[in-house]
């Protein structure tokens, strides 16, 4: 309950925030689904040079891209770590983190919380509504639950990542552009896999499991017979990940010594 209430505190002062500077709020939110809406834009270019994208068509990547907007979303919002090498360790912001009680990680996350990014979760449900609906797939009670576990499962895999890349800033102070590198890599998981060669495949399945974020989960619903036992390792994937993230992060911590003079 400790937590829990730290996140409603948190939400509470971000709000405060937001409705002195609405402005800045909205032209977030904006330039968020701008960005979105340019891939949107990019797919639909695409199919109108070719019907198919490997034996894929267009309502079904659409059906994948919005799957993959939805944990992106989620993660973006809770995981917003991008400027913590220069806010924590550069700055020293990290010595104040450490003097307080609650779990360090879980206060950084609070700090930089990004709400805005749950449009871009919004417009991921939206898109894959459509292309349930103009793909005639068939809908089951257990479909929700599904998704809820594989969306849950995407979240952690970016999380265990994500945490673990940033934990190196507590090893070396200036920028190692790991994180942008990443970022780029992880767009690759909004195609099907199937649309690669067999290195690439294979590095996003199961070293940096971009896979499990977008197009193995979304399989589940457009095609089970052939990808099911894939997208079902999505929960476990996460875990894994997670945890590992968790335990970098945590050594890292240990490290850590303070900013100095």
């Amino acid at each position: 309950m400790f937590y829990i209430s730290l996140v409603v505190d948190y939400l509470k002062n971000y709000l405060k925030t937001r409705l002195t500077y609405r402005s800045d709020f909205w032209i977030e939110v904006l330039s968020d689904l701008l960005f979105n809406g340019l891939n949107l834009f990019f797919i639909l270019i695409v199919f109108q040079q070719t019907p198919l994208l490997g034996e894929w068509n267009r309502e079904q990547i659409l059906f994948i891209y919005g799957y993959f907007m939805i944990p992106y979303g989620l993660f973006s919002t809770f995981f917003n770590l991008w400027g913590f090498s220069e806010r924590y360790i550069v700055k020293g912001e990290m010595d104040r983190i450490l003097t307080r009680p609650a779990y360090n990680l879980w206060q950084i996350m609070l700090e930089n919380l990004d709400p805005a990014s749950l449009f871009s979760a919004l417009a991921g449900i939206i898109v894959m509504a459509y292309s349930w609906s103009s793909l005639g797939l068939p809908f089951h009670g257990s479909d929700l639950l599904m998704l809820i576990v594989l969306v849950g499962g995407s979240i952690l895999i970016y999380a265990g990542i994500y945490v673990s890349l940033t934990a190196l800033s507590f090893f070396s102070d200036a920028p190692t552009g790991i994180l942008p590198m990443m970022w780029n890599i992880q767009n690759y998981g909004r195609y099907p896999v199937t649309i690669y060669n067999k290195l690439l495949r294979g590095i996003l399945t199961w070293i940096m499991p971009f896979a499990f974020v977008g197009f193995y989960p979304s399989a589940y619903f457009l095609d089970p017979e052939n990808w099911a036992s894939f997208a079902l390792l999505t929960p476990v994937i996460g875990i894994v990940f997670f945890a590992f993230g968790i335990i970098v992060w945590n050594y890292g911590v240990k490290q850590y010594r303070g900013a100095g003079s």
